[in-house]
């Protein structure tokens, strides 16, 4: 399943990378991409566990940018 979200008080291309480079290390995680500029992400995992899958996003994208939030 791919969702797209919107990201509000995304600060830095730099913290944008490294939101993408961990949710791509998340086991479920087929593709992600995580745009500064546009302040979108796109999540690709498995249909069964995607709920869960975003909770661990959600933990993920809060410990590079804590005021960062995603819109669901």
């Amino acid at each position: 399943m791919k969702k797209k979200f919107k990201l509000e008080d995304l600060d830095c291309a730099n913290c944008a990378a490294k939101m993408e480079e961990a949710i791509k290390k998340i086991e479920g995680v087929s593709d992600a991409n995580v745009s500064f500029m546009t302040q979108k992400m796109t999540v690709d995992a498995a249909d069964d566990r995607f709920d869960e899958i975003m909770k661990e996003v959600v933990a993920v994208c809060a410990k590079v940018e804590p005021e960062c939030r995603i819109l669901m």
